[in-house]
Parts: C-alpha cells; sequence; structure tokens
C-alpha cells in the first residue's frame, strides 16, 4: 500500500468518525438502523472507490485527495465549496433531527432504496473516472490534459455531477427523512454554480472546449439541460 493510498484511507476514516458521531449525537441514539446502513454503504463506496484509483490510476487518486476550499484556485469556487461543506453537513444532521423527534414516516423499503441510490452515484463516479483521468477535485487543467469525449462526456458534459446528485438524493431517503430532501435543491443549486464556472474557465484555459460545448449540448441531464 502506497503512502497516498495510507492518506485516503485515513482521511476517508477521519470523515467517517466525524459524521457518526456528528449524526448520532444530534440523533440522540445510537438505535438508528438507517444510519448504520447509510455508513456502511457510504463507508464501503468510498473504500471502494479509492482502491480501485490506487490500482488503476494513482495520478487521479492523487488529484482527488487534493480538495477542499483551501486548494482551489478561484475565488468563486472556494466559495462554492465551503458553501458545500456547510450544505452537505446539514443534509445529514436534519435527518438526525427528523429521527430524534419524529418528523417523517418512511416505509424501510424506501430508505434501503436511498441506500441503492447512493451506490449508484458512485458507481457512476468511478465510470466518469475510468474515462476522464483528469476529474481532479478542484477545477484546474493538468499537464497535457485533452477533453475526453467517450463513455458518458458522448451524451452530456459534466457527469461526474450527475452522479453525485443522484447520490445526494439517495442521502437523505437512506437516512430515513422526507425533510432532509430539502437539503438537496441547495446542492444542487451549488452544483450548477460550480459547472458553469468550471465551463467558463474551461473555455478559456482547455483549446476545443467551445467545440465540445457545440458538440454535446446537455450539461447534465441528456434532453433536458
Amino acid at each position: 500500500m502506497t503512502a497516498m493510498e495510507k492518506q485516503a484511507y485515513a482521511g476517508l476514516l477521519r470523515f467517517m468518525i466525524g459524521v457518526a458521531a456528528a449524526m448520532f449525537v444530534t440523533a440522540w441514539t445510537l438505535v438508528y438502523w438507517q444510519a448504520w446502513a447509510f455508513l456502511a454503504v457510504f463507508f464501503g463506496s468510498s473504500f471502494a472507490t479509492i482502491r480501485y484509483l490506487a490500482k488503476h490510476d494513482p495520478k487521479l487518486l492523487e488529484r482527488r485527495i487534493t480538495a477542499g476550499p483551501a486548494a482551489e484556485k478561484e475565488q468563486s469556487q472556494k466559495l462554492i465549496q465551503v458553501l458545500a461543506m456547510i450544505a452537505f453537513f446539514a443534509m445529514l444532521l436534519l435527518p438526525a433531527i427528523d429521527r430524534r423527534y419524529g418528523w417523517s414516516s418512511m416505509s424501510p423499503s424506501v430508505a434501503v432504496a436511498g441506500d441503492m441510490l447512493v451506490a449508484a452515484g458512485f458507481v457512476a463516479i468511478v465510470f466518469v473516472f475510468k474515462e476522464n483521468s483528469y476529474a481532479s477535485s478542484i477545477i484546474e487543467v493538468g499537464a497535457g490534459q485533452k477533453i475526453v469525449t467517450t463513455g458518458p462526456y458522448a451524451v452530456m458534459r459534466h457527469p461526474m455531477y450527475s452522479g453525485a446528485i443522484v447520490m445526494l438524493i439517495g442521502v437523505p431517503l437512506a437516512l430515513g427523512s422526507w425533510w432532509g430532501l430539502l437539503t438537496v435543491i441547495p446542492l444542487t443549486l451549488l452544483i450548477v454554480w460550480r459547472l458553469l464556472e468550471e465551463e467558463k474557465f474551461l473555455i478559456k484555459n482547455l483549446p476545443g472546449y467551445s467545440e465540445y460545448q457545440n458538440k454535446v449540448r446537455y450539461r447534465l441531464l441528456p434532453f433536458v439541460w
């Protein structure tokens, strides 16, 4: 196991411990099976993604672990990253509050479907990684980077964000909260803001991107937008 892979696993473990502690303290109970199931799915999917990248594309793994507001070069992206972090934790904690006070009544099958959406979102993102070795966690153009037009990029310009939205829709459902779905709205809007800013950056810094935009019309959802 390389030092970079160890760093990625350690970061994932710290994140999951922090998330678990915050959720169970907020819910004020450990008897919250939806949270345990979600944590297992999220951790397992994240672990598998790291393992895949470590084996097949270590350079992309290195790009992915360089993340967060401080790593961004554009001021607008720093702001988006901060707001996204706040909104994501709200997505995790609002269902925990919901669980504590019993606001939602949800069938267990819906929560299981939510876990499946979370896993499906990760799978979609891994397919993107397979096609695009430059899918960094920050907005940048790497040395020798070329436009990818194969796989999901032949259908939409930002397939990784599409996969992320699928995952985000699944999170509050997996945690058993109808009210938590409200947090999907600001996160989706932040993703749209980020990709629009990203496209401005790529037009300026990645040769041929304007032509790619003309060829592939849809950003997130084929035949819609």
